[in-house]
């Protein structure tokens, strides 16, 4: 019997249940103001701006504020700053932040941390990286204010101090902000809401945080990542609970408060549980990602890759993920997220029609292909990689390909995907990942979609059509400038098989019913949240 329908039997039996005593220690804490929520994967290492999975950027929102952050209509509004002046020109802009803000450490928040913070940032982030290639000087003028002198006007630069994507403008103080942004800090300090209880941390098992008192909220009503960022729990408490049955089983139970993405072979259980509440977690979706590595063999080689969006199915791979759901799912000839207004499928016919196995044969034997092993890494404890992942093993034996699965957790996958050597030398020929369909509405927050070669996402594909387009985006005039620049861009990437989409699903998240404020988007939102 295998796992689906081990859990589909359960399910269907009411059995499932948590092992005894596991959350003891959370429900020692007994305060009716503590939540217990269970991430989407294990918190393994807590830099915001060396790592950039959504495990590490939503702990992060708890810790650390930015000058600027997106409500849920994708506009960025002041937060850390309280106003802002541009030049008559867009050559020079000055911002003032507001007053009073202080880091956990009881440090106010200056000018000079922000610009070592903002200095960190670019080094690492592709928005960043474009405003350090035009940057002429970024300093401190007083404790509040700090100018940023550029060379050619950048008309998203409030988009790229506000962005949910990692990795954000998270600000730390300056002597953090210090680190080289290609080594990890050892030291979370931010001026959130929350402060990270480094002393209870134990990665694979739990992350707390804890209410910052002098934290002062914007007035505006929260929205994202953008205004009053209330929170109504002394304690937040990240249960890790890397097996989906015990997670549900655990809410079923009342030993945590909210689940943040549970098994989809459980959803209809928890559903018929009158204490839970289940709801899609973000109605922008999410883009399944079949990563390759364009450095080595053999997806160096485009046909290779151009083999594998011929031969895959994305039904196969969605069905894995989300069930037999369809309304959760649908085909995605393209990279950018469906129903928003720069959603294209240009140059998609290569993952339309029925697939054509003989013909991506064919083209992996042109490529001149030898058997050589394809190195898979995938993590098993996230159901979304490892469901893609059992999927693409079958597919690349089907046309030929030697597969060298390599099954591991999320937080290997995260170091091993950051190594650029060899294979068989501790690299990767192919990852599966998930990017929120929030970060895939246009090319500024969409990281994966770049062309940049060495400075590109992993896999550093280095598609310079892919990279005109991009820069014909930014500086597009009208939305049909833009529109017309997404839609190259779009048949750029499948051209070039940057990577291969595996389609576009929706989740959902589950909590308990004594919880409120839970909030529809792309990561989730802890602060305006109650607990009765």
């Amino acid at each position: 019997m295998d796992r689906r329908t081990f859990l589909k039997t359960a399910a269907g039996s009411g059995t499932i249940a948590a092992a005894p005593g596991l959350f003891a220690p959370a429900l020692a804490q007994g305060a009716a103001k503590v939540l217990r929520f269970v991430p989407q994967a294990n918190l393994a290492n807590f830099d915001p701006i060396w790592g950039t999975t959504y495990v590490v950027r939503n702990a992060a929102a708890l810790v650390y504020d930015t000058l600027y952050g997106v409500d849920a209509n994708l506009k960025p509004q002041r937060q850390m700053v309280e106003s802002e002046e541009t030049s008559a020109d867009g050559l020079v802009w000055t911002f003032k932040l507001r007053p009073n803000l202080k880091f956990h450490d009881g440090t106010p928040v200056l000018a000079k941390d922000v610009v070592m913070s903002l200095t960190r940032w670019s080094a690492r982030d592709p928005m960043g990286l474009m405003l350090k290639g035009i940057q002429k000087e970024l300093v401190a003028v007083d404790d509040r204010t700090f100018r940023w002198v550029l060379s050619k006007p950048y008309p998203k630069m409030l988009l790229a101090l506000g962005k949910n994507n990692a990795p954000c403008t998270w600000i730390m103080p300056e002597r953090i902000a210090k680190t080289d942004p290609f080594q990890q800090i050892n030291e979370y300090v931010g001026s959130g809401p929350m402060k990270f209880a480094r002393s209870e941390w134990v990665p694979g098992a739990k992350a707390v945080f804890e209410r910052f008192a002098d934290y002062v909220p914007r007035a505006e009503p929260a929205s994202w990542l953008a205004g009053g960022k209330k929170m109504n729990f002394d304690r937040v408490e990240w249960i890790i609970i890397p097996d989906g049955a015990t997670a549900a089983a655990a809410l079923q139970s009342g030993e945590v408060d909210w689940v943040e993405q549970p098994l989809p072979d459980l959803v209809p259980l928890l559903r018929k549980n009158p204490n839970v509440n289940v709801d899609i977690a973000d109605p922008l979706g999410n883009i399944g990602s079949f990563r390759m590595n364009h450095l080595h063999p053999p997806f160096n080689n485009v046909k290779v890759r151009r083999a594998v969006l011929m031969a895959l199915d994305q039904e196969d791979y969605m069905r894995a993920v989300v069930g037999d759901d369809t309304s959760l799912w649908k085909r995605l000839p393209g990279f950018f997220t469906p129903g928003t207004e720069l959603y294209s499928e240009e140059g998609g016919e290569v993952l339309k029609g029925p697939r054509n196995l003989e013909a991506a044969k064919k083209l992996l034997a042109e490529s001149g292909y030898k058997g050589e092993p394809v190195t898979c890494v995938v993590a098993q404890d996230i159901p979304i990689t490892k469901a893609q992942g059992d999927v693409t093993a079958d597919l690349l034996k089907k046309i030929g390909m030697n597969v060298d699965f390599v099954a591991t957790d999320w937080g290997t996958t995260i170091a091993r995907r950051a190594q650029k050597t060899p294979p068989g030398q501790g690299g990767w020929n192919m990852f599966h990942t998930w990017h929120a369909g929030a970060d895939c509405t246009n090319p500024a927050p969409y990281t994966a979609i770049r062309g940049s070669g060495e400075k590109a996402w992993f896999g550093w594909p280095d598609v310079p059509a892919i990279e005109t387009e991009v820069t014909n985006w930014f500086e597009a005039t009208s939305l049909d400038q833009e529109k017309a620049a997404i839609s190259r861009l779009n048949k750029a990437a499948l051209d070039n098989a940057i990577f291969a989409p595996t389609g576009f699903f929706l989740v959902n998240q589950a909590w308990r019913k004594n919880v409120s404020g839970i909030v529809k988007g792309p990561l989730p939102f802890h602060w305006g949240v109650t607990k009765s």
